[in-house]
């Protein structure tokens, strides 16, 4: 039957049973899940098809190429991973969400038309927002709701744009759009939304930390993920695409570094690394592209370990919160082993995934000669081992110990970084393996002497400045505070001048209203005064005068009549 759905369907279909099942029984049917669908997409040949038709549309349910299998094998390997992670999670609703999630993400990045990408991409919003709300914190609560109110408006975009696009080309097929016209347009923004776009952003850092501990880990692989896979699918050589990846890169480190709660940290440092890929797609190289596709791979795994370490240090201690954490490394080990593996990958250190994906964008951005991009992303790389790769871990495990004693992370918790960890270290020992599944032959060589030297450097000189401003006290220090982003704009700026623009409908309605009671209470009393007994109308008029009255009044009824 697996063979007959299209990838991602059957842990779709799957999810509708968990709520009827219990402990174990469920927790290993989860788990076979991912694996049967895992099997099943290896077991698809390149170019393997399944069409429908749909209300006299063709619809194109799955398409097998080399970009979609491999965004296809790190889902699956993910979900398997994070679901080992949340093994303990008693709450159905929840687990349900979250098979649903990552199978319609699944799903999506195998859509062969823009239709069925719509409808997987409104599923991915509508199930993950159970992933925040589970929570159950006023929070939560506000944050599914913002997030909720800008996935489903990226969804609508998608929408509105495929519409067009149909009406401009006749064709509904997800291949490459570009920008030339107004559909494709509104699809590009609606990506971007998703991709967290500069002033397009603000939805991860808010949603993020506020979902569960498990429900962070589920969200930090699929959502930007399937947005990068669409622009790679869809606006691939878009060169627009380099700034705005190099601004993405940049801006989210100097909010990383003063920001105290350590997973919306690693939600700025998810928002630069999206960047890297973004400027891959842009440059449209193959290279560049295999760079975006495998720094997807590595990312994926090792930005979930440290969302993995920081939501066990979170279940563990009861809070995230730099200020009032330090000295766990004797209480969980573990934990802060393999948070230091995480962090040491996504700040590239050789041996590790980062060092052998994230260069390969670096390399096409040079050989394609866009020296600013280049340089911009060379100072991200510098800052992102500055906050992920050193104040994650340090202010988390280390720095001054708050007398926390706790246990070490539960057993499913520690297995799952476990796996996530060595393959961490399995990709940067053996690049040879993902290399093998990019969708464009590698002739690429990560470990020669100028590119480890050169990354060497670049971290040692990183650190070196950490370790300057903690010594001279010039590090902004771990504070409770609130960053303030562009988000200020639609949740205190927006709100505020409604209300004040309300405030002044309100007493201009309400001086309007008394002046003209006030006027209509005058008028009244003069009537009044008129028709008294006594007054101008008050006596019976002489026949004369009330005929002659009467005559203007018909005369003028009928001027107004004609």
């Amino acid at each position: 039957m697996a063979m007959l759905l299209p990838p991602g369907w059957l842990m779709i279909l799957g999810a509708l049973v968990v709520p009827l099942l219990r402990g174990s029984v469920r927790q290993v049917f989860m788990l076979v899940l991912p694996v049967m669908g895992l099997v099943q997409l290896l077991a698809l040949p390149l170019g393997s098809s399944l069409t429908s038709e749909f209300m006299g549309y063709e619809l194109e349910l799955m398409r097998v190429d080399e970009l979609s299998r491999a965004f296809g094998v790190v889902f699956y390997v993910a979900t398997f991973i994070s679901l080992i992670y949340a093994m303990k999670v008693k709450d159905s609703l929840q687990a349900a969400s979250a098979l649903i999630y990552a199978g319609s993400a699944i799903a999506a990045v195998f859509a062969g038309d823009l239709i069925t990408l719509f409808v997987c991409w409104e599923l991915t919003a509508v199930s993950s927002v159970f992933l925040i709300w589970a929570n159950r914190t006023e929070a939560s609560l506000r944050a599914g709701m913002r997030y909720l109110i800008i996935q489903v408006g990226s969804g609508v975009l998608l929408l509105a744009g495929a519409i067009i696009h149909f009406a401009e080309t006749g064709s509904l097929a997800f291949n490459h759009l570009g920008l030339d016209s107004p559909g494709a347009t509104l699809i590009f923004i609606a990506f971007g939304i998703k991709a967290a776009f500069p002033f397009l952003h603000n939805w991860l850092q808010d949603a993020y930390p506020n979902a569960t501990v498990t429900g962070t880990v589920f969200l930090s692989s699929f959502t930007t993920k399937l947005a990068i896979y669409a622009l790679a699918r869809g606006f691939a050589g878009t060169e627009i695409l380099i700034p705005i990846g190099a601004a993405m890169t940049a801006f989210p480190i100097f909010y990383a570094v003063i920001e105290n709660d350590l997973r919306k940290v690693l939600a700025y440092s998810l928002n630069n690394q999206l960047g890297f890929m973004v400027v891959g797609i842009g440059i449209g190289t193959e290279l560049a592209l295999n760079g975006t596709v495998a720094h997807v791979c590595a990312h994926v795994i090792y930005k979930g370990l440290l969302f993995m370490s920081m939501g066990a240090v979170l279940h563990r201690v009861g809070t995230i919160k730099g200020s009032e954490l330090g000295g766990l490394y004797k209480s969980m080990p573990l934990t802060t082993i393999f948070c230091i593996v995480g962090a040491a990958s996504i700040s590239a250190v050789p041996l590790t995934s980062g060092f052998v994906t994230k260069s390969m964008i670096l390399t096409a951005s040079a050989e394609g000669n866009h020296t600013i991009a280049f340089l911009v992303m060379l100072f991200a790389s510098a800052g992102v081992f500055h906050h992920s790769g050193i104040k994650i871990p340090f202010f988390a495990f280390f720095a001054h110990d708050r007398g926390h004693r706790v246990k070490e992370a539960p057993l499913n918790m520690l297995l799952a970084m476990g796996i996530a960890a060595a393959l961490c270290l399995a990709i940067g020992l053996f690049p040879g393996v993902l290399y093998g599944l990019l969708p464009y032959p590698v002739d690429y060589e990560p470990y020669t002497t100028s590119h480890v030297v050169s990354m060497l450097q670049l971290l040692l000189f990183s650190a070196l400045a950490f370790t300057f401003l903690m010594k001279t006290g010039f590090y902004p220090p771990e504070l409770r505070s609130t960053v303030l982003d562009s988000d200020w704009l639609y949740r205190r700026l927006l709100p505020s001048v409604r209300d004040r623009l309300g405030a002044a409908y309100t007493v201009t309605l309400d001086f309007s209203m008394s002046k003209f009671h006030a006027g209509r209470r005058a008028l009244l009393s003069q009537v009044e005064k008129i028709h008294e007994p006594f007054g101008p109308l008050g006596e019976p008029w002489p026949t004369g005068a009330t005929t002659l009255w009467a005559a203007v009044m018909l005369f003028t009824y009928l001027v107004l009549y004609y």
